[in-house]
């Protein structure tokens, strides 16, 4: 089980405002995160993966706690070992698709079913300028998935693949999810998006200013 409170400045197009949430994220759930522009997804998934720090709140996974501003708890990145896929990618520029995931981990057996399920065995040795902007977004997916998270958070993972893409991708992914017990957050700007997927849905509105 995770849990997060937490509370969250943020600047919501040029007007200070508060995210705040209080919600539970079953262990190897699946869980749709939308909203409108600037309400704090993102801001959420930073907060959870160490990579923004909030106001106050608390963050417990499996009863550890990674976050407790009132007792000065905040667990680095590093520690919390999440899985994330930015909504940019995120790619090193000077590194091949193969590159990226031994970055994460050298298991290989590993390494070769994940290039053959985002398809891109024979891209393994393209930097990221060569590959095409659904190509990028699988292998920043890929990459994600490389160490195994048993927390994955996502942030618009699919917007740039084709529908059919998009379909068979995530059926291969939602088997692996369920194998390793992977709990997985995902931002959707698309309110339609992952229907039949998801096993609970989270509507963060606009921030409390």
């Amino acid at each position: 089980m995770i849990t997060v409170d937490i509370e969250k400045k943020l600047n919501a197009r040029s007007t200070q405002g508060m995210l705040k949430i209080a919600q539970q994220f079953p262990k190897g759930s699946i869980t749709k995160i939308y909203g409108p522009s600037g309400a704090g997804k993102t801001t959420l998934l930073k907060v959870i993966a160490g990579l923004a720090k909030p106001e106050k709140g608390v963050i417990i996974v499996d009863d550890v706690s990674w976050l407790d501003t009132e007792k000065g708890i905040s667990l680095s990145p590093q520690e919390r070992k999440t899985g994330f896929v930015f909504q940019h990618y995120a790619l090193f520029p000077n590194m091949t698709a193969l590159q990226h995931m031994h970055y994460a981990t050298h298991h290989e057996p590993w390494i070769k079913q994940l290039l053959a399920i985002g398809k891109l065995e024979t891209f393994a040795d393209q930097k990221p300028e060569y590959l095409s902007g659904g190509q990028q977004q699988r292998l920043a997916i890929l990459r994600a998935m490389a160490i195994k998270p048993k927390l994955l958070l996502m942030d618009e993972p699919f917007a740039a693949l084709d529908p059919d893409m998009k379909t068979e991708l995530i059926r291969n992914l939602q088997l692996l999810w369920k194998q390793l017990g992977t709990t997985v957050l995902i931002v959707s700007h698309n309110p339609q998006e992952l229907e039949g997927v998801f096993d609970q849905e989270v509507l963060i509105k606009s921030p409390i200013v």
